[in-house]
């Protein structure tokens, strides 16, 4: 294992799964998965290789969207990220990381149980709760994508939530039976892979357009008319797309679209 100085080790179970798919550092205790793989990159970024992918037992700084903290039981959860260097991918189209990567842990969700689905941009719940946090960030190289690390927190086999987020649930409350944390990892892992050297291998339009429509058919409350808040206050509309750059489209009851970037608006379950 590679050090990092923020790691703060309390034990020595650093053994990475038999025939584990990709390189994977196992941490028993760090601050953010995302922080100690940034730090990684920054100082020896050659030995890093793309899908190195870093995994706490315990995350005591882990990091959501809108700088909300993550709850994960130690040694019951997924919380890691994982590195891309996807230059291959222009700035003005980096909401494909967010789709296939969101679209990679749902798929694999839906192995395991139903009603999973993906509540723009990337968070992932079952029914009306939340399963799963992802915070994406990318460093830019010009107009090409230099850098991507993935920080992802998967509910697992917590059985009791304590902190005030209103509404988390675990993959074993749904199911009733323990998972094994590892071989789920690892899956999720080859399904991003998978969608990830498809683009690689031909950028062209026709796969972007694919991972495009199958994000479309896994979104939340993809149908019907649900509530919404945005700067002018609370409204009732149904979803209409999901643009390439991100931006999400609403129609309320009077029939006005409303547009959205990332923080402009917001679900009200």
């Amino acid at each position: 294992m590679m050090p990092c100085p923020d790691t703060k080790q309390t034990t020595e179970r650093t053994a990475t799964p038999s025939g584990f798919p990709v390189p994977l550092i196992v941490l028993p205790e760090t601050g953010s998965t995302n922080n100690y793989l940034s730090q990684l990159c920054n100082e020896q970024e050659a030995a890093v290789k793309e899908f190195t992918t870093v995994i706490a037992e315990r995350q005591t700084a882990g990091k959501g969207q809108r700088g909300n903290s993550w709850e994960s039981e130690d040694y019951r959860n997924l919380t890691f990220s994982f590195v891309l260097y996807p230059t291959f991918i222009e700035a003005r189209r980096q909401f494909l990381l967010s789709q296939f990567i969101s679209l990679s842990i749902k798929e694999e969700l839906d192995e395991w149980t139903e009603g999973i689905s993906i509540k723009w941009p990337n968070d992932i719940y079952w029914h009306e709760k939340k399963i799963c946090g992802i915070l994406i960030e990318n460093d830019l190289t010009g107009h090409h994508i230099g850098r991507c690390i993935a920080g992802i927190g998967v509910n697992i086999n917590q059985e009791v939530f304590r902190s005030d987020a209103p509404n988390p649930v675990s993959l074993k409350q749904i199911t009733g039976q323990e998972h094994d944390r590892y071989l789920i990892l690892a899956r999720i892992m080859k399904r991003i892979a998978h969608y990830y050297l498809l683009l690689q291998a031909s950028p062209a339009d026709d796969v972007a357009r694919n991972i495009a429509g199958r994000y479309a058919r896994a979104l939340f409350r993809k149908e019907g008319f649900h509530r919404y808040a945005d700067a002018e206050g609370e409204f009732l509309a149904r979803l209409l797309r999901v643009e390439p750059d991100g931006r999400f489209f609403l129609e309320d009851r009077e029939g006005r679209e409303r547009g959205y970037l990332f923080k402009e608006v917001q679900y009200l379950l």
